[in-house]
């Protein structure tokens, strides 16, 4: 590659006798908007473990004002520039969701890894492209963070040590609120920009989780409506989706709801298992109900799990950039978001179409491939 080996490259031999040097990775943030606060907060709390090194945006005062108030030492005023200059090993996108795929590829060209936020594509055929360019280093993931809290992997842990039985049963409620005043931003409720209303920009955090605890899903049926607001997208969607392990599920995704809530429920066979939340969780906001005659054998697993860590940026950031450092790739795979993503395709494909819909009837021949919105809506 002109101009050195790429970023990755350095790091991926930084061993010491088979453990990486503890030399913070050369990180870049593009995109300088709110949700980028909350990137270069939850850096800051991992101490020698990240360097933002550089910052890109087209809005320069917004640029201007992130750089001095973060102490960010190199603004750009285009990602190519900042790709150029800085030679970041990691990019933060934290861009509009209808940015994410090219500037993705053109990272990944230049040797930085992609950690991108939520959606990491606006559609299934997008994130094809990426996968496209096959495993190793440089590396593409996306921001799932509601995975890392330490009550969502004491749950995946139970349940696939079959400490809880077999799951039968979930619910899955993203039920926000965002005023019309939210959506007047001009890329916000757009099929073209953001992919979607809140199946895609609010619940599929909430489908992201309920899929890492139940694994594949098999079937979706669903219902999509523009009830309130004024834009292109749904503002609520409520879909009932069964799985390949016989467990059924039911799905809400709402940005109408004043009293705003995250509520995620599992039920086993041997346990019902909660949270309720709204954008971050805690020990505190998980609860377990054995079923009669189980507490004995589930309760102290449940308390001998793992613990003290909160759902949010930095419990995923901490593990992203470890497996930056180990040369390894990190966790929220491309295949891991491709089956989040297809399952926000089939609530839109159920919806629109009408009838259930499958995992193999969302490939390159369907229309909702391609777009989430397929041919086009009812409205």
């Amino acid at each position: 590659m002109p101009g050195g080996p790429p970023p990755w490259a350095a790091r991926a031999h930084q061993r010491d006798g088979g453990h990486p040097l503890a030399t913070p990775a050369r990180v870049a943030i593009v995109g300088t908007g709110n949700i980028a606060r909350y990137h270069l907060q939850a850096l800051r709390e991992l101490p020698g473990a990240a360097e933002v090194v550089a910052a890109a945006d087209t809005d320069q005062d917004r640029l201007a004002e992130f750089c001095a108030e973060h102490d960010v030492p190199q603004p750009y005023q285009d990602l190519a520039g900042l790709l150029a200059g800085a030679k970041p090993e990691l990019v933060h996108l934290c861009t509009p969701p209808g940015l994410h795929v090219q500037q993705a590829l053109a990272c990944l060209a230049a040797g930085s890894s992609v950690l991108a936020e939520k959606p990491p594509a606006l559609s299934l055929r997008e994130l094809d492209r990426l996968a496209s360019r096959g495993p190793g280093a440089p590396w593409f993931a996306a921001v799932f963070q509601h995975r890392f809290g330490s009550g969502a992997r004491r749950l995946r842990q139970l349940a696939g040590a079959g400490v809880l039985g077999r799951p039968l049963l979930a619910v899955c409620h993203t039920t926000w609120f965002r005023d019309q005043a939210y959506f007047d931003v001009e890329w916000r409720g757009r099929w073209d920009s953001e992919g979607g209303g809140p199946t895609m920009g609010h619940g599929i955090h909430q489908l992201d989780l309920l899929l890492s605890v139940l694994g594949d899903w098999a079937e979706v049926s669903a219902i999509a409506r523009r009830q309130a607001r004024r834009m292109e997208t749904e503002d609520l969607s409520l879909a009932h989706v069964t799985f390949t392990s016989g467990a059924v599920a039911s799905v809400i995704n709402s940005v109408l709801s004043p009293r705003e809530e995250t509520y995620l429920r599992f039920d086993f066979e041997r346990a019902t298992v909660e949270v309720t939340h709204l954008y971050g969780y805690g020990d505190e906001d998980w609860r377990i109900t054995p079923a009669p005659g189980c507490a004995e054998a589930v309760l102290p697993a449940w308390r001998a799990g793992e613990a003290g860590v909160r759902s949010g940026h930095r419990a995923q950031f901490a593990e992203v950039l470890g497996c930056l450092a180990g040369g390894v790739p990190p966790p929220v795979t491309l295949a891991d978001s491709r089956r989040t993503l297809s399952l926000a395709a089939g609530i839109y494909a159920a919806a629109f179409a009408g009838g259930p819909v499958r995992p193999a009837d969302l490939g390159p021949g369907s229309p909702f491939y391609a777009r989430m919105d397929g041919n086009g809506v009812p409205w």
